[in-house]
């Protein structure tokens, strides 16, 4: 079994930090949370959309980015916010080009722009920060406390610290 009596309470506005070694659970903690795999026992509960990004991002390689995220907000009703989120992650001037000439970085802010115009309340991150310079890092943690000061909750799967201030923290492993 790979987690035995796991609970806790997210409140709007809140975040928690998963932590623990490789293999400890984190992402299949967050695929659970997501709705992507089931729980063997017990429940999640509290409804609400989820934003989630793992770790591929899902773009497709010859399809400029600019369309394969709007594409992705159609999907998630997130057109009007699209805009928005590709400025937040510093994305807009790479609009045209296609997927496989972006970086891990700039795919890796896509995926985080995919999650901000979803207009989820609730964002499940598995290591966000992962392929980030110390510059879309900081974009990350302003579009975080942003979020959670509307009243957005945050569940992050990490290896350090990532900008989120004030977390509760689970340590798994």
């Amino acid at each position: 079994m790979l987690f035995d009596g796991i609970g806790f309470t997210l409140a709007p506005g809140g975040a928690l930090q998963l932590e623990g070694p490789n293999g400890s659970g984190k992402s299949s903690l967050l695929r659970i949370l997501a709705g992507l795999l089931s729980p063997s026992d017990g429940a999640v509960s509290g409804g609400g959309e989820r934003g989630f990004l793992g770790h591929e991002t899902a773009l497709k390689a010859r399809i400029a980015l600019g369309d394969e995220l709007r594409h992705w907000a159609r999907l998630d009703g997130g057109e009007t916010r699209l805009a928005a989120a590709m400025a937040a992650m510093n994305l807009t001037g790479l609009a045209e080009v296609p997927c496989r000439h972006l970086s891990s970085g700039q795919r890796r802010r896509a995926g985080l722009a995919r999650v901000l115009a979803s207009g989820a309340p609730l964002w499940l991150l598995d290591e966000p920060t992962a392929g980030l310079d110390l510059a879309s890092s900081a974009m990350l943690a302003a579009a975080m406390a942003a979020h959670r000061a509307v009243g957005g909750m945050v569940v992050a799967a990490v290896h350090g610290d990532i900008g989120l201030a004030a977390p509760a923290v689970l340590k798994l492993g």
